[in-house]
């Protein structure tokens, strides 16, 4: 038999030291890794004996499909295979948290994504999340992934918003498998992982659309899992999202991890195990609550100095106020004196204006009554002149032979007259209009009586008008004389022509007469009506005027001392107000001085003053007399010193005492002016 041999250096020959030290560390592995072992024994029973029926079961977890034959069976035999894989899922979750934790506390408690329990860990918790998971349909495929329940969380626990917005921000996550478990890592980090889930098993109603009943997350497994994973909050995880491929990962479980082998298992260095982890748990909500105490009371602190500075800063800004706002009210009753004499002012100025308007509609009335009674006049006269006409046509009665010719001549003369009468109704008629408009421009008028301008144009316009009417009619009368004297000439000539015909034209002027004394009539009543028409219109008119401008000038007056009034109103409210909000303010700020002193005068008692021991006193320090059987010591519950019994007499309450004690004659003085000064 041929041997080969190698030839070997010194070096590479370990030492007996070497191997000692390698014996030790194997020991020290076998101890702590003992219950570890134990534990991946039974899984790797549990497994070797479900290894069967989880290959035929094995679409639950999303390897295998097959189909189901009957239906009994088929249901009976698939709660079969979900409660073993529930159970081995279970298991299994349990050996991975363990050899993550211990392997977590031999490298100190800080870990890497590239540490292999830790990703063991993931890929169980990512089978133990797809276990029963309900398969979506979509228009691209069937659609699986545990990322839709723990979107959920967003909307349950509102902390869970920042995992979510991180996660939808990376870039480089295309799938929802890869954004589910950069979720895990993140909420691993957050150390909250056990938190979220609790929250989704909390609300199992949503659960049901993502999950089928039988599923581990539907189960009281899932309550089990969560509080094996509270213990993972002792591991302080260091993962980097951003290198990593988390769409293309292979979640495989490597078993190879769970079945070391070992000399001895020793249950004791678990125990100590367990029991420091308790004791640092202990020391850590000890630790957070004194400092969530410590943080209260600081912040309680700040805001009672921010409540004082706030009080004071509203102290000054309150006077400041105040006397703005008396500034502001000298102003304005200054102001109110001004605008009271502005409107006397304008109140006289007013009447002054009405009365030069009311004489001078007096006068432009007074032209025109004139006017009327200096037409009436003329109108006489042409009467008086028209009967002396007639005398003399009377006396030229002989005259018949030359009535022919002077009858068509009468005849066009009574023609002319005619249509001068018919434009002397058609004259009225306008007239009757012209008083119609008259009357509806003065109901328009009295509604548009506000503005003084607007009513003093419109009557100027319409006395205009009247005047220019009148000097119509002026010029109407002068040529009604001019067409009399003409007709008078012509009457000179013919008189001796209708001498003869003067019998047929007696008959035809009576008939004219009779006409012309029903027109005249007429027009006399018309004239009476329209002067009695417009005097009344006139007085309305002044009256309006006058009643509207005063009510005008009183509401425009009473509007104003409303306003001032209010305004007055406002101003005292606002003045009470401030004077309510300055005296509750300084009992406030008197309360807390007191407050202060008094925190104050417990500090120095606190800190300042000592309690002297009886041992330590032999005299009293007021009267110095030595202390004896009947002259016994006594201590002052202020300052702490020894006194006799005449020297500590009085009585006082103190703020840390609730009754009144004993009190030294100098901190009974000192005590009673600080109170004095306090109360005054």
């Amino acid at each position: 038999i041929k041997e080969d041999f190698e030839i070997i250096d010194k070096k590479q020959i370990p030492n007996t030291t070497e191997l000692k030290n390698e014996e030790k560390e194997k020991t020290e592995e076998a101890k702590w890794s003992a219950p570890i072992l134990s534990l991946a024994k039974k899984a790797s029973e549990n497994l070797a004996l479900s290894y069967g029926n989880a290959l035929k079961s094995a679409s639950l977890v999303g390897f295998i499909s097959k189909p189901v034959s009957n239906d009994s069976t088929a249901k009976t035999s698939a709660r079969c295979h979900a409660m073993e894989e529930r159970a081995n899922l279970m298991n299994m979750m349990k050996l991975s948290i363990k050899i993550l934790i211990q392997s977590a506390l031999s490298l100190g408690r800080t870990l890497d994504s590239d540490f292999p329990p830790l990703q063991q860990f993931f890929v169980v918790l990512e089978h133990c999340l797809k276990h029963g998971l309900k398969v979506k349909k979509t228009f691209i495929g069937q659609n699986k992934s545990f990322f839709g329940p723990l979107e959920l969380v967003e909307k349950l626990c509102p902390e869970a918003s920042d995992i979510a917005t991180s996660v939808k921000n990376l870039p480089e996550l295309k799938t929802a498998i890869g954004r589910g478990r950069a979720w895990l890592y993140l909420a691993l980090m957050q150390k909250k992982l056990a938190d979220y889930l609790k929250v989704l098993l909390d609300h199992k109603h949503l659960l049901s659309e993502f999950y089928e009943p039988d599923a581990l997350m539907m189960e009281e497994e899932g309550a089990v899992i969560v509080g094996l994973l509270v213990g993972l909050n002792v591991i302080d995880a260091n993962l980097c999202l951003k290198g990593e491929d988390l769409d293309s990962q292979v979640g495989v479980i490597d078993f190879s991890l769970y079945l070391k082998e070992t000399q001895d298992s020793d249950g004791k260095q678990d125990g100590g195990i367990t029991a420091v982890l308790d004791q640092k748990h202990y020391v850590e909500e000890l630790n957070r609550h004194l400092s969530c105490t410590v943080a209260d009371l600081q912040n309680k602190i700040d805001c009672l100095e921010k409540t004082n500075s706030k009080l004071q800063e509203e102290l000054a800004a309150a006077t400041d106020r105040i006397g703005s706002l008396q500034e502001e009210q000298q102003q304005l009753k200054q102001q109110n004196e001004l605008i009271r004499e502005r409107s006397e002012k304008s109140v006289e100025v007013t009447k002054e204006d009405t009365k030069v308007e009311l004489d001078t509609y007096k006068q432009s009335r007074q032209g025109l009554d004139e006017m009327y009674s200096d037409v009436w006049k003329q109108l006489k006269e042409e009467k008086k002149i028209r009967l002396e006409l007639e005398k003399e046509l009377e006396l030229q009665i002989g005259m018949k032979t030359e009535m022919e010719i002077a009858m068509k001549l009468l005849e066009k003369d009574t023609h002319e007259k005619q249509d001068t009468l018919v434009a002397l109704r058609q004259q009225l008629e306008e007239v009757k209009a012209i008083n119609l408009q008259m009357f509806h421009k003065s109901q328009n008028a009295e509604c548009s009586l506000q503005q003084k301008t607007e009513a003093i144009s419109s009557f100027e316009g319409k006395t205009n008008e009247m005047m220019s009417s009148m000097k119509q009619m002026e010029e109407r009368l002068q040529h009604a004389e001019k067409a009399r004297q003409a007709a008078e000439e012509r009457c000179n000539k013919m008189k001796q022509e209708l001498a003869g015909r003067l019998d047929t034209c007696r008959q035809q002027m009576s008939q004219l007469d009779s006409k012309c004394s029903t027109l005249e009539k007429e027009l006399k009543s018309e004239k009476e009506q329209r002067q009695t028409l417009q005097r009344e219109l006139h007085q309305e008119k002044d009256a309006t005027t006058l009643l509207k401008t005063e009510l005008q000038q009183m509401e425009g007056l009473k509007k104003e001392l409303q306003k001032l009034q209010d305004e007055k109103q406002q101003l005292e409210k606002v003045c009470e107000e401030q004077e309510q909000a300055l005296q509750e303010m300084g009992l406030h700020l008197s309360q807390s001085k007191l407050k202060m002193e008094d925190i104050k005068e417990v500090n120095k008692a606190l800190k300042g003053h000592t309690w002297l021991k009886d041992d330590e006193a032999t005299h009293c320090k007021q009267c110095e007399k030595e202390f004896s059987i009947s002259r016994r010591k006594h201590h002052c519950r202020n300052c702490g010193d020894i006194f006799c019994n005449t020297c500590s007499s009085n009585e006082l309450a103190l703020p840390s005492y609730p009754k009144p004690v004993r009190v030294c004659d100098t901190c009974h003085t000192l005590l009673l002016q600080r109170c004095s000064s306090n109360s005054s």
